[in-house]
């Protein structure tokens, strides 16, 4: 895997992950480059003066002892050294160092025998790992070994562990009030992208308000008006098609009663179809635009929708089999809906023997399928039966196909509650209807 896809999939992806990174990222360098200044500037310069200042008293208290080996030479550097140096010494006769000095166990030991070095040139050994407080410093002379004690604290410095506690609690305080504020300046995008994925659904975004940053708010601003427009447009078209839908049907019904007056006149029958076929297809075209109208959506369980559209088709003497796989619920236009599966259901029971219906869970989406074993459509013709007025019968006979209008107003219906409906084989050899249902 590449590099750059490597990092890509490693960073956040959500904006708030992403911000924080923004703002962690230079703060982490800044501690880190800080840590490492304050260590070469100061955590070791510090270090190693406290060293050669304990150095340096040593070599004071090994130069009073070779100057005056006597005891009681010996008592007083002793007391100096108690009272003044913060330093306990004893003296061990006839002892004898090894040969061999050893290496440096650690930071502490390493940075005092450097400075060991520029002051005493005796034979000496440093011992910092027999007790947790003191450090022992045995130099060898002349007639035995001076040991000299000393507490830990006159060679640390404790600045570093009060900056780096300091360097850290500041940097979670501002961590934790960044993120506390990008929280809040997420929060109206969060909404936002849920007024927009409810709008697409079909759902109520009434109570929305522009909220946050401006650039925000322009969006929402954008998006709210986005949504007048779109619902006008529908509303227009609806509207106009209903209209022209009634208007038309006035006419229509004087033309019947008038054909009805005319009996053994060639050419009636033939009129008569041809009215009875424009009022199948206007009952199409209001059948469309109530699709498109302004019903709300409400909680539905969805099983009881589709029992009952099953149990209309029963009625009529087709057998379907529906299994129902969880409860259902769900926001819905329950009237276009079921205009919907009705359109589905009974197009499989007027072309297949046998029709089933299922409707379950799957993954974020409640899927619909209705398979039968028809014909089915071929496959070049799928997309194209959703297109108004389009019909795999080319007889225009309403009784063989309709006026074309069907399966349109199913796709409608299911994008506006923002699914999708699509076409494909059965497993039972005709065609299979699956509808797709965001949660």
């Amino acid at each position: 895997m590449p590099l750059q896809t490597t990092i890509k999939n490693a960073l956040p992806k959500s904006l708030l992950g992403r911000a924080l990174l923004i703002i962690v990222t230079p703060l982490i360098l800044l501690q880190v480059v800080s840590g490492l200044i304050f260590y070469e500037t100061h955590w070791d310069k510090v270090s190693y003066r406290l060293a050669r200042s304990v150095a340096g008293d040593v070599a004071a208290i090994v130069q009073l002892v070779t100057d005056d080996p006597s005891e009681e030479g010996r008592e007083r550097a002793a007391a100096l050294a108690g009272r003044n140096m913060d330093m306990f010494v004893t003296f061990l006769p006839g002892a004898i160092l090894s040969n061999k000095a050893a290496p440096p166990t650690n930071d502490l030991e390493e940075v005092l025998d450097r400075s060991m070095q520029s002051f005493i040139v005796k034979p000496y050994r440093l011992d910092s790992e027999s007790s947790d407080r003191n450090v022992s410093i045995d130099v060898q002379l002349a007639d035995g070994v001076l040991r000299i004690t000393t507490t830990r604290k006159r060679l640390f410095s404790t600045t570093v562990y009060v900056f780096v506690i300091w360097m850290i609690g500041t940097s979670l305080i501002l961590f934790g009030v960044a993120t506390i504020f990008m929280r809040n300046q997420v929060k109206p995008i969060r909404r936002l992208a849920r007024a927009a994925d409810n709008f697409g659904k079909g759902r109520d975004v009434s109570n929305f308000k522009p909220e946050g940053a401006t650039e925000v708010r322009q969006a929402a601003q954008a998006f709210m008006a986005m949504r007048e427009r779109i619902q006008r447009q529908i509303t227009q078209r609806t509207d106009m098609l209903s209209g022209v839908s009634h208007d038309l049907r006035t006419p229509l019904t004087r033309m019947k009663l008038q054909l009805a007056m005319f009996k053994n006149v060639d050419g009636v029958d033939d009129l008569s179809a041809d009215v009875s076929e424009m009022e199948h297809m206007l009952e199409g075209y209001l059948a469309f635009a109530r699709g498109e109208g302004t019903e709300k959506p409400a909680p539905t369980d969805l099983g009881m929708l589709l029992e009952d559209v099953v149990g209309q088709v029963r009625r009529r003497g087709r057998p379907i089999d529906l299994h129902l796989e969880d409860q259902l619920n769900l926001p819905l236009r329950p009237n276009a809906f079921k205009r919907c599966v009705t359109n589905l259901v009974e197009n499989a029971a007027r072309y297949g023997q046998h029709v089933s219906v299922r409707a379950g869970h799957r993954g974020d989406a409640i899927e619909i399928t209705v398979d039968d074993d028809g014909p089915g459509i071929p496959e070049d013709k799928r997309a194209e039966v959703f297109r108004p007025f389009f019909r795999l019968d080319d007889s225009r006979n309403p009784e063989t196909g309709g006026v074309g209008l069907g399966l349109t107003i199913a796709r409608d219906v299911v994008r506006s509650h923002g699914g999708e409906i699509l076409l494909s084989e059965s497993p039972a050899g005709g065609l299979r209807g699956r509808i797709r249902l965001p949660l």
